[in-house]
C-alpha cells in the first residue's frame, strides 16, 4: 500500500501493552482492591450489606495454590454483589492458636524444658509474622478486604468473646467433664478431635486370636452343652487388632441373637460365633488337632458366664460376658474383647452396666505399671504403639492362637502424621446430643451449593453426640477451671466470670505465667475454704475459630470454605451459635438473629497436582500461587534472534508473568465443586485466554473513535449490541448461581465466535477506511463489566490506557468499570434503529450463511487461489420465504457482515469463470448454498476491498474519504 494511502487510514494506535508491565502492577491492585473496597464502603447503600464471613486460614506456614482458589472464590463473589448495587463487608481473620504453631516456633525437645510463657512468646510470634505474610500474598492476588480489621483468634477482645459463649454454654450444661475414651496422639501429646485426623489405608497392625479362660461354677459351665466330661478349660476365642489394649479389657461382648458354637480341640473347648467356626477352626486346629463341634448355644446365654483377664492383679475377680449391639460375625470369632477405656463401643456398652474404665497408658503412649500389675516393670514404659503388642502377647503365652499382620485403615494425627491411640482421660465435653435437633433444624434454613454439602454436614452432626473440646497444650485460650487438690473441678458460672475479669486486666498469658498461689485468680467466696490450682487444658482450636460468628451482629450471608470444613469449620461455628442462641423450651432462636450463623454454604475442592494428587508437603507437590503469577510453572518465552546465527545464547531466560489475572482465571474456568487440577496444559489455556483478552483490549482501546457516538448504527453494530446484550445476560445469570466456570466459556464463546470472527472482522473496513464508527465503546465497557469480578487488575489497567479522549471526560460522565452496576445502560436506546427481537430472529440465518461462505473460502485457500476473503464475489442460492426475507433484510450490509466484495442473493452463477467453490447448509429444513467467485472489480488500493473500477484507483467510498481529509 502507498504511504499516501497508508496515512489517511484510522489504524489502531492503543499504550496497551501486550504482556502486563510488572512495575506497573502494584499500582493496578492498590486501586483495584484496596481503594475500591474503601470506595465502595463509602457509595454504596449501607442498609444493603452483602456480608462474607471469612474461615479464618492457620498461621502457620506459605500459602499455596488452595488458599488463593479460596480467597479469589470469595473476591470474585464480592465483586459480583459490588455490581449488583450492594455494600460488602469482608474482614480476613487468621486462626492462630494449637499444636501445629506450638511445635514449629519451638522444637518440641526444647519445649519439654520452656516454660508455658516462654511457649506462648514464641508461637505468638510465630503467628504474627505469618499473618503479615499471608495477608501481603492474599493481597498480590488482588482480593480486597478491610485488611485493617483484620481479627484472629489470639486477639484478647477475640479470647473474652469466646470465654463468654463458653460461659453461656456451661450455664445451660453443656459442657461438662468426663473420664471417657478420647482420640489420643502421643506424638502430640494430646487429645484429638475427629476433624483433626486423617485415615491411613496402608496401616499394618499385629493382630491376634487370643483365649481367655471361662470361669467353671458349681453347675458348670452354665448348662452349655457337649461339655460333659471335658477334661481340659472352656477359653472364649477373641481376635483384636490392638492387643495392647487387653490388659484393659473389662468385658468381652456376643450378640445375643447370634449362635455360637462349643467346639472341642484335644482336652480343650472353646466358644465361637456359628459363622466365624471355619476361619477360626483354621487356628484351632493349627497344631494339627481336629476341631470337633459339640453344641449350640444362643449369646443371650452365655452372658451368664464369666472369665478371667489373667493380665489383671491376682485379687481381680472374674469379669462378664455382655450383650454388645455393635458385635457381628462378619470377622474374628464374634466374641469381642471390650476395654472401655481404649473403644467408644466399649465405652458405652460398659458404662450402663457399671463396669469400670482403665486405661493404664500415659501421655506419651507409654504403658503404667498398672498396665500389668503382678510384675510392673514387664510393661511400664513400652510405647504401645511400638512394641506394646508383642510385649502384651509374649506374657499371655500359650493363651494367644495366632498372631498375623493386618493391613486396614487406621486414624492418624493429621499434624505429625502418626498414629493414634484411642484412651480415656478426663477431658471438657461439649453436649452436641441435646442441641442436635435444633442443629438440623437450623441446616434446612440454609441453601448449599452445591446442594450435596446440606446431606454431608447432616452426616457429621448426626453422627455426633458429644465434642471433646479439651486440649493439652501451652499455646490457646484456657478452659476457665479451677481444680481442689482431689483433682475436682470447680467450673461455676461465678468462677468463670470471675476468670474472665481477671483476664481482662492481666491478659490470658497470665494464667500460665503468674504464681500457681496467687489467690487474684480465686473468687472471693472460694478463699480459704480449700486449695485451688488454674487448670492447664486449652480449648480446641475448632472452638476458637468456631466462635468467630460472635464478631457480627446477624448472621453472614455467606460462608466459604473447602469441603473439609463440613467436619470442621462449618460444624464447630454451626454447633457454638446454636448452643449459645437455641431455646430448649419453645424450640426457637433467643432473638431474630437467625439459628445458623451462615445463609447461605459454598464449599470447594482440593488443588490436585497434574497426575491427580491431593497437594500436600508430605508428598513434596504444593504449588504456590506465586509459581502460578509469575509464570515459572510454564516454559520461558522465546527471546528474538539476534546476531548472524539466529541464536541468542546469552539472553536470560523471559518467565510468561501474567501476574494474578492468571491466577484468577484459573480459578474462574475450573469447577471448583470439585477438585481442581492445577497443570502445565491447564495454564498454558489460561495464559492464550488471557492473551487473548489483552488482545481485543489493545484493539478496541486502539480504535475507539468520540465521533463513533454519534454516528448512525448499522444492522451489524446493532446485532452486536444484541450478542453483547445476550452474553451479559448469560453471565450475570451463572454469577448469581455461582457458576463462574460456566460464566467463563459463555464469555469466551462470545468472545470467539461473535466478537472477534464476527463483529471485529465485519467492522474493519468501516473502522480503518471510512467513519470510524460501530459500537466498540459499548463492547468495551461491557466487556470489562463481564471481566470485572475475575480480572479486576487487567480492567483496572484497561481502563488506565483507554483512549485519550475519554480521560478528557468529567469523573461522573464516565465512570469507571469497576464502579459500574452491571446493568447500567451500554448505549443509548435512541440510537437503536431496529427491533432487537427482530435481529434475534435473523441472527441464526446470517450466522449459518456465515459459516458456510467462510468454509467455501478455506477450500479456495486450499487450493491457493485467493488469501483476503475480500478477494471474492458471494452468490446465496436461498429458497424464496423466511430465510430470504431475512438476508434481504441486509442487502446493504452483506459484504459488510461477510467480509467479502460483493454478495448477491438467488442470482446467477457465471459459467466459464476461473474458479469457483460452493458449500452447502441447511436452513428451516431446506437446502441451501454459499458460491465463493471470483471479484468483479478491481482492488481499490487504499481498502483492499474488490469494488474499485480499474486497477490503482480507488473506490467511490475512499475517494470521498480521501477528499473530505484534503478538504
Amino acid at each position: 500500500m502507498s504511504k499516501s494511502w497508508a496515512s489517511t487510514l484510522r489504524l489502531p494506535k492503543s499504550t496497551f501493552p501486550p504482556r502486563p508491565l510488572p512495575q506497573a502492577r502494584e499500582q493496578y491492585i492498590q486501586r483495584c482492591a484496596d481503594d475500591f473496597y474503601k470506595w465502595q464502603a463509602a457509595n454504596r447503600p449501607a442498609d444493603n450489606e452483602f456480608v462474607l464471613h471469612d474461615g479464618p486460614p492457620y498461621a502457620n506456614g506459605s500459602l499455596h495454590a488452595g488458599h488463593a482458589l479460596n480467597k479469589i472464590l470469595k473476591d470474585i463473589i464480592l465483586r459480583i454483589k459490588v455490581q449488583q448495587g450492594r455494600r460488602v463487608s469482608y474482614i480476613p481473620g487468621w486462626d492462630c492458636h494449637g499444636l501445629p504453631i506450638e511445635l514449629k516456633a519451638v522444637d518440641a525437645t526444647q519445649g519439654k524444658t520452656m516454660s508455658p510463657g516462654a511457649i506462648r512468646a514464641a508461637a505468638r510470634k510465630l503467628a504474627s509474622d505469618t499473618v503479615l505474610a499471608q495477608m501481603c500474598s492474599f493481597r498480590s492476588y488482588a482480593v480486597m478486604a478491610d485488611w485493617d480489621a483484620r481479627w484472629s483468634t489470639m486477639d484478647m477482645a477475640y479470647e473474652i468473646r469466646q470465654l463468654r459463649l463458653f460461659q453461656k454454654m456451661a450455664r445451660r450444661g453443656l459442657v461438662y467433664r468426663k473420664f471417657k475414651p478420647v482420640y489420643w496422639s502421643p506424638s502430640s501429646g494430646t487429645a484429638l478431635a475427629e476433624a483433626e485426623l486423617e485415615y491411613n489405608e496402608a496401616h499394618v497392625s499385629k493382630a491376634a486370636y487370643v483365649r481367655f479362660p471361662v470361669v467353671m461354677v458349681e453347675a458348670g459351665y452354665g448348662g452349655l452343652p457337649g461339655l460333659e466330661g471335658l477334661r481340659g478349660r472352656l477359653f472364649a476365642v477373641v481376635w483384636t487388632t490392638t492387643p495392647w489394649t487387653l490388659p484393659a479389657n473389662r468385658a468381652i461382648a456376643v450378640h445375643e441373637d447370634l449362635g455360637y458354637v462349643i467346639v472341642r480341640v484335644g482336652e480343650d473347648a472353646y466358644l465361637v460365633a456359628e459363622n466365624c467356626l471355619e476361619r477360626v477352626a483354621r487356628v484351632l486346629a493349627g497344631q494339627g488337632q481336629t476341631v470337633e463341634v459339640v453344641g449350640t448355644v444362643r449369646g443371650s446365654q452365655l452372658t451368664q458366664l464369666r472369665y478371667v483377664n489373667v493380665l489383671r492383679e491376682t485379687s481381680a475377680g472374674p469379669q462378664p460376658f455382655i450383650h454388645g449391639s455393635f458385635v457381628t460375625d462378619g470377622s474374628g470369632s464374634g466374641l469381642v474383647h471390650c476395654a472401655p477405656g481404649h473403644g467408644f463401643d466399649d465405652y458405652l456398652a460398659c458404662l450402663s452396666l457399671g463396669i469400670p474404665v482403665s486405661a493404664p497408658v500415659d501421655n506419651d503412649g507409654l504403658f503404667t505399671e498398672e498396665a500389668y500389675p503382678n510384675q510392673p516393670d514387664r510393661l511400664k514404659g513400652i510405647s504401645v504403639l511400638d512394641g506394646g503388642s508383642a510385649a502384651v502377647l509374649d506374657i499371655l503365652g500359650n493363651d494367644v492362637l495366632d498372631v498375623h499382620e493386618y493391613r486396614h485403615k487406621y486414624p492418624y494425627d493429621w499434624r505429625t502424621k502418626q498414629p493414634i491411640i484411642i484412651r480415656s482421660t478426663a477431658q471438657w465435653f461439649a453436649d452436641v446430643d441435646t442441641i442436635k435437633d435444633d442443629a438440623l433444624r437450623a441446616i434446612h434454613q440454609v441453601r448449599f451449593v452445591p446442594e450435596q454439602g446440606k446431606n454431608r454436614l447432616e452426616a457429621f452432626v448426626k453422627g455426633r453426640s458429644e465434642w471433646c473440646i479439651s486440649r493439652q497444650r501451652a499455646w490457646g485460650v484456657p478452659i476457665p477451671a479451677l481444680y481442689e487438690a482431689s483433682g475436682n473441678a470447680v467450673m461455676t458460672d461465678e468462677v468463670i466470670d470471675h476468670i474472665i475479669s481477671v483476664i481482662q486486666r492481666r491478659g490470658t498469658d497470665a494464667w500460665w505465667t503468674d504464681a500457681p498461689e496467687d489467690p487474684a485468680w480465686i473468687p472471693e467466696s472460694l478463699r480459704g475454704k480449700a486449695e485451688y490450682s488454674r487448670g492447664r487444658d486449652t480449648m480446641d482450636v475448632w472452638f476458637d475459630s468456631g466462635t468467630s460468628w460472635t464478631m457480627m451482629d446477624r448472621q453472614a450471608d455467606l460462608y466459604l470454605e473447602g469441603s473439609d470444613q463440613h467436619r470442621g469449620w462449618f460444624q464447630s461455628s454451626l454447633l457454638t451459635r446454636v448452643a449459645a442462641m437455641a431455646d430448649q423450651t419453645t424450640r426457637a432462636t433467643t432473638n431474630t438473629l437467625g439459628l445458623s450463623p451462615f445463609k447461605t454454604l459454598i464449599t470447594h475442592g482440593f488443588t490436585l497436582d497434574q497426575d491427580g494428587r491431593k497437594m500436600s508437603k508430605s508428598l513434596g507437590n504444593i504449588i504456590s500461587a506465586d509459581q502460578v503469577m509469575d509464570g515459572s510453572l510454564l516454559p520461558p518465552l522465546k527471546t528474538k534472534k539476534k546476531g548472524g546465527n539466529g541464536k541468542n545464547n546469552n539472553a536470560p531466560s523471559v518467565k510468561d508473568a501474567l501476574g494474578p489475572d492468571a491466577l484468577r482465571l484459573w480459578v474462574v474456568s475450573s469447577d471448583y465443586t470439585h477438585d481442581i487440577v492445577l497443570s502445565e496444559q491447564a495454564l498454558k489455556t489460561i495464559h492464550q485466554t488471557l492473551l487473548k483478552y489483552r488482545t481485543t483490549i489493545k484493539m478496541l482501546t486502539g480504535s475507539m473513535h468520540e465521533s463513533a457516538r454519534t454516528a448512525p448504527l448499522t444492522a451489524v453494530d446493532q446485532i452486536a449490541l444484541v450478542q453483547l446484550g445476550d452474553v451479559m445476560a448469560e453471565v450475570s445469570r451463572h454469577y448469581q448461581a455461582y457458576e463462574f466456570n460456566k460464566a467463563f466459556a459463555a464469555l469466551n464463546r462470545w468472545l470467539t465466535n461473535d466478537l472477534s470472527a464476527f463483529y471485529l472482522e465485519a467492522l474493519k473496513d468501516r473502522l480503518y477506511c471510512a467513519d470510524g464508527g460501530g459500537v466498540l465503546e459499548p463492547v468495551f465497557v461491557g466487556f470489562l463489566r463481564m471481566l470485572a469480578p475475575v480480572t479486576p487488575v487487567l480492567v483496572e489497567e484497561a481502563w488506565e490506557h483507554r483512549p485519550e479522549w475519554m480521560k478528557e471526560y468529567e469523573e461522573g460522565v464516565l465512570i469507571h468499570p469497576l464502579r459500574q452496576l452491571y446493568w447500567d445502560p451500554i448505549v443509548d436506546e435512541d440510537r437503536l434503529t431496529m427491533d432487537p427481537r427482530q435481529l434475534r430472529l435473523d441472527v441464526p440465518v446470517l450466522m449459518r450463511a456465515h459459516a458456510a461462505i467462510k468454509a467455501a473460502l478455506e477450500l479456495a485457500r486450499g487450493d491457493k487461489v485467493l488469501g483476503s476473503s475480500l478477494q471474492c464475489a458471494v452468490v446465496l442460492e436461498v429458497p424464496e420465504g423466511g430465510v430470504l426475507q431475512a438476508l434481504e433484510r441486509y442487502t446493504d450490509e452483506l459484504e459488510a457482515m461477510f467480509v467479502v466484495s460483493s454478495v448477491g442473493l438467488n442470482g446467477a452463477v457465471p459459467e466459464g469463470v476461473e474458479w469457483k467453490y460452493s458449500e452447502e447448509f441447511e436452513l428451516e429444513g431446506k437446502q441451501c448454498k454459499a458460491w465463493v467467485l471470483p471479484p468483479k472489480q478491481a482492488k481499490c488500493p487504499r481498502c483492499w476491498r474488490y469494488v474499485a473500477p480499474k486497477e490503482d484507483e480507488l473506490c467511490g467510498r475512499c475517494e470521498d474519504v480521501v477528499a473530505e481529509a484534503v478538504q
